[in-house]
């Protein structure tokens, strides 16, 4: 059959046991690592898996139609990864039919934006309290400046390196591009004494962000807007932009950083944060666009680096966070392992294993293939940062994240 000829050339590694439909056993991989088992529940899974296994397998799991006998969803999806189990599928022909179909997935317009927002950001504020870290509600990747930090301290010592980055002086005024939850930006506020305006398309995280500054007096340093990037309009000595470049779309870099140009002062500093690739270009999984983030895709620098030189503007800096998101992504998975009744009783079971197979794989897209950080500092002038980077190098003292905690 298809499916096992396939599989028995891709997996070269790993402890795999696939049970057909009718009971039969097949083995794949060198016998190393976690042995895992799955069953097919019936054989039409059988062709669609090796017709279009993305977004297949996703879909398989959610509806019990693959189902994990022995093991976990991470051993099973851990072998695909690690045996390039992407690179099945995508490979010649199809690759040139993605580049020509990203024109239609990556068209984002603000009313297209609106829409793949609210799908995945406005969903309810009880999912993202149990999960996400419960001091400042970071849904971006934390920075282990050591490996014993809980993910609490690991997000704010994210938030101290993205302060120090942006080198801030009390009074500065500040824009935060796809501001979530408003955690970065009230963490400007109180610790760096300068002036937040935050942007989001996402009602509910508008909504939070606000009630939140007002609960800890900071509304008058901090205030959060529900507009699209593209509209928003002043100048700034500092922007800041934490996760929002893998909802741009590909074909609105131009627009994205000339927008950073435009509002970044002439003496200014800005700093984009955004998972990115080390191969190279590529392409969003079916699965992930249609479940999880429509309209997203996750750049390479090679796509991101002409439109920051259109621009005009230097890259004074430029730092690669590698296993940091996967670190971060596996505190979030075990965190909504203990949450799982909790979830299932607000959405249902077949939401908690679509979410469960999104954070999986974001996981292993860390730690097996791909997947990075980059954060790249830019400026106006080649003289408004230091010449050395020494300023990075003394983070601030208190790692205690009890004092961004939202209040009850």
């Amino acid at each position: 059959m298809l499916l096992w000829r396939a599989l028995d050339r891709m997996i070269r590694r790993g402890n795999l046991v696939i049970v057909d439909a009718a009971g039969g056993r097949h083995n794949f991989g060198d016998g190393s690592g976690p042995r895992c088992v799955v069953r097919f529940a019936d054989r039409r899974l059988e062709w669609e898996l090796a017709l279009r296994p993305d977004p297949v397998l996703g879909e398989a799991y959610m509806d019990r139609r693959l189902l994990i006998e022995e093991g976990a969803l991470y051993d099973f999806v851990d072998v695909c990864a690690g045996n390039a189990f992407r690179q099945w599928e995508e490979g010649g022909a199809r690759m040139g039919l993605y580049a020509f179909a990203r024109l239609w997935h990556q068209y984002n317009p603000i009313t297209r934006s609106l829409q793949n927002v609210a799908h995945h950001y406005d969903l309810s504020d009880a999912l993202y309290d149990r999960f996400l870290d419960d001091a400042a509600r970071q849904y971006t990747c934390a920075y282990f400046s050591r490996p014993d930090m809980s993910i609490e301290q690991a997000q704010v010592a994210k938030l101290d390196l993205v302060a120090r980055k942006l080198l801030l002086e009390p009074g500065q005024k500040v824009i935060d591009l796809g501001c979530g939850w408003g955690g970065l930006g009230m963490y400007l506020a109180a610790e760096h004494e300068v002036d937040v305006t935050g942007v989001t398309l996402s009602i509910e995280q508008v909504k939070h962000a606000n009630r939140c500054a007002a609960e800890r007096g900071l509304a008058a340093a901090s205030r959060f807007l529900h507009l699209d990037y593209r509209q928003a309009e002043g100048v700034y000595d500092r922007v800041v932009s934490v996760g929002i470049l893998e909802h741009v779309g590909i074909h609105y870099y131009d627009t994205f950083f000339q927008k950073v140009a435009d509002l970044m002062a002439d003496d200014g500093v800005g700093l984009v944060h955004s998972i990115g690739r080390m191969r190279g270009p590529a392409w969003t999984s079916r699965f992930i666009r249609k479940y999880i983030f429509p309209g997203g895709y996750i750049p390479a620098l090679s796509e991101v680096m002409p439109s920051i030189e259109r621009a005009g503007l230097w890259v004074t800096d430029m730092e690669i966070l590698r296993l940091h998101y996967a670190f971060t992504l596996r505190a979030w998975r075990e965190r909504f392992y203990r949450h799982w009744d909790e979830v299932a009783s607000i959405y249902d079971e077949r939401f908690c294993r679509m979410w469960e197979m999104y954070l999986v794989c974001s996981e292993l897209f860390f730690r097996r293939q791909d997947g990075m950080i980059f954060q790249v500092q830019l400026a106006k002038r080649r003289d408004t940062v230091p010449l050395t980077r020494d300023y990075l190098l003394a983070p601030r003292e208190a790692a205690d994240p009890t004092h961004m905690r939202a209040a009850e």
